[in-house]
């Protein structure tokens, strides 16, 4: 029996065996990384390297980045500026939720890479401060910070293959931000409580290996098998719409478009022929209505509510994705049918 297929990369990607063995190597670290004994120190030492780490993938100083619990947490960082927050119509819901009217301006808050279409855009100039979401960038596409006019950015290290419930807030040096969590002075300052020493030696390791790979080029193999797979969707559907089909965009992301056929139950078909696949973005997980980014690109609302996203990563063989194609197309005949 064929095993099952996993397609969900931009939810998550697996974990790599870098970030699980410097994930180990951390749980026998007995120390507080606030302590200024022997062992505080060791465990000090290990927040720096992967500090250091994911400033050399992302590429900004090691004192701009703020170790958080995730991107969402780094995204709160809007709620607590003062001023205007415009954001990208097409943003993650966790920019999303803050968006705010005024006069003054206050933080531009932008998507670098799309996470359901995968479609890569730069920030409009304008007014204030501008935070990038490079969660979907990091490890994928060349981008340094330190080259953007973005005062801050969010990342996610399970965007690229670290462990879940770790991220970092990158702040440009001189830009003044009010502490997240207050209580304590750890991650200078800005972001009290103990540091996830283990999450975030496993970012660390999962940073530097996501950066070796995009500079060995893995990613253009893996868009090369993307494209194999839309090709391999497009013959067995033309009603099907390829979204973002021939713009920038991420070189693992296919978001399709087949009116009628509901996203969710692309999913839960395609989960039961043992393929895991997403209708959006996993942070949105169990909300049934169309995709806001899409209605924001001007699809109607029967488009917006029947897409699926494929999103792989390295080691996804050209057979897979067939396979896959194979199973998907079966599924759309007998939606086509039933619709008939």
């Amino acid at each position: 029996m064929t095993g099952r297929l996993y397609l969900d990369w931009n939810a998550t990607a697996p974990l790599r065996p870098e970030a699980r063995a410097a994930m180990i190597a951390a749980m026998d670290v007995a120390g507080n990384p606030s302590s200024v004994h022997a062992e505080g120190r060791a465990a000090r030492a290990l927040v720096e390297r992967a500090r250091a780490q994911v400033a050399a993938a992302v590429g900004c100083k090691p004192a701009e980045v703020i170790f958080t619990s995730g991107a969402t947490e780094a995204a709160s960082v809007l709620a607590r500026l003062p001023g205007r927050i415009e954001v990208d119509p097409t943003a993650h819901d966790c920019l999303w939720a803050h968006r705010r009217e005024g006069e003054r301006p206050g933080v531009r808050a932008w998507g670098h890479a799309n996470n359901e279409t995968g479609l890569i855009a730069e920030a409009p100039e304008g007014e204030g401060l501008l935070l990038l979401d490079i969660v979907q960038t990091v490890g994928k596409v060349p981008l340094s910070f330190a080259w953007t006019p973005a005062d801050m950015a969010i990342v996610s290290a399970h965007k690229f293959g670290g462990p879940k419930g770790v991220g970092a807030l990158i702040v440009r040096d001189g830009v003044d931000i009010p502490a997240g969590i207050v209580g304590g002075g750890q991650e200078m300052g800005r972001r009290a409580g103990t540091e996830n020493v283990i999450g975030i030696a496993g970012m660390g390791a999962a940073a530097e290996a996501a950066a070796r790979d995009l500079a060995d080029g893995v990613w253009d193999q893996v868009a090369s098998i993307r494209d194999i797979l839309e090709a391999a969707l497009d013959s067995a559907q033309s009603e099907t719409i390829f979204v973002g089909k021939g713009s920038p965009r991420l070189p693992n992301t296919t978001c399709v478009v087949t009116p009628g056929w509901k996203g969710e139950t692309q999913v839960m078909q395609m989960d039961l022929a043992g393929f895991a696949i997403s209708a959006g973005s996993a942070c949105s997980s169990g909300k049934v209505r169309p995709s806001r980014v899409l209605k924001a690109m001007g699809f109607d609302d029967v488009a917006a509510a029947s897409a699926a996203r494929v999103s792989i990563g390295p080691g996804v063989t050209e057979g897979e994705v067939v396979r896959f194609a194979e199973a998907w197309a079966a599924a759309a005949k007998r939606q086509k049918a039933r619709a008939a």
